[in-house]
């Protein structure tokens, strides 16, 4: 029995010292850890939707003795499903000086058909008659809410650069572009990922048909992308970067993507991470924001 034990305690301290010397050698080779994701959650009272709406919030951590920086803000639709992931991408891209810091805004939805569609339909995506449709047409006052109430409370509480993101998927997407048609002024710029044209008569793909030629988007960004989906979902998006492609400015930067090997649930995960990049392709760690 006492070989047995002295045998045991010899591997043992084998054992232990490969441990340490692999722990060691291990911990040498990582780089420093960027931030944790951490996020605020804020209820915010809102006269025009008349209930209250919650969104997440990340603020970067910087140097808390600089009292001069403002961050570039990013609200984004759907907050409950998408705002993590984003807040990552945001974290890990600006940790590596690819992107500045900025705040992310999670709005999260309450009811995404009543908030994200711009007309009142009850026809849903296989063309058929759908009654869970029929809050639908409430995009305007949800605008509203964001411009009027969301921007100014955000602006207030931090110290915020004028420049917004605007990003959305789906109903979102739908939203996001039909922002930029309707107020292009509210963003700097936009990411449409999947946007449902297919909602009330493509509603969104004929009022750019409209607003195009004469739609003032100098220095704005717009990415947009649709993933390998059924129906109309990519005809309508090769439909709309057709009107893209035709805009004369040449201050108005653009990119549209094609993700072959993703679905319509799958796709805003590599969608957001490209759409951030093209959005600060040309920045420089010299730069503010």
């Amino acid at each position: 029995m006492a070989t047995a034990i002295r045998l045991f305690v010899n591997i043992m301290k084998h054992f232990v010292l490969f441990f340490i010397l692999f722990a060691s050698r291990s911990t040498a080779q990582v780089p420093d850890l960027y931030n944790h994701i951490t996020n605020d959650v804020h209820q915010i009272r809102s006269r025009k939707l008349n209930q209250d709406r919650q969104v997440y919030i990340h603020v970067p951590k910087t140097d808390t003795t600089d009292t001069t920086h403002t961050f570039p803000i990013l609200y984004l639709l759907d907050g409950e499903n998408h705002f993590h992931i984003v807040s990552a991408y945001v974290e890990y891209l600006r940790h590596w000086k690819v992107i500045p810091p900025m705040i992310v805004v999670g709005i999260v939805s309450v009811n995404r058909v009543k908030d994200l569609t711009p007309v009142n339909s009850l026809i849903n995506f296989d063309g058929k008659p759908d009654s869970s449709y029929k809050t639908s047409g409430g995009n305007e006052l949800f605008l509203d809410f964001i411009q009027q109430e969301l921007m100014p409370y955000i602006e207030a509480t931090y110290k915020t650069s004028p420049f917004r993101i605007f990003a959305g998927h789906s109903f979102g997407g739908l939203t996001v572009i039909n922002c930029m048609l309707t107020r292009p002024d509210m963003f700097g710029a936009y990411v449409a990922i999947s946007p449902s044209f297919w909602f009330g008569n493509k509603y969104v793909l004929r009022l750019a048909e409209q607003k195009f030629p004469k739609l003032a988007l100098r220095d704005k960004k717009l990415f947009y992308s649709v993933g390998n989906e059924e129906g109309a979902f990519r005809d309508d998006v090769l439909k709309f970067d057709r009107l893209v492609q035709q805009d004369s400015s040449k201050t108005f930067q653009h990119q549209y993507k094609y993700y072959f090997s993703e679905d319509h649930m799958t796709e805003p995960v590599p969608a957001l991470y490209d759409a951030l990049r093209f959005i600060y392709r040309n920045w420089t760690h010299d730069q503010q924001n």
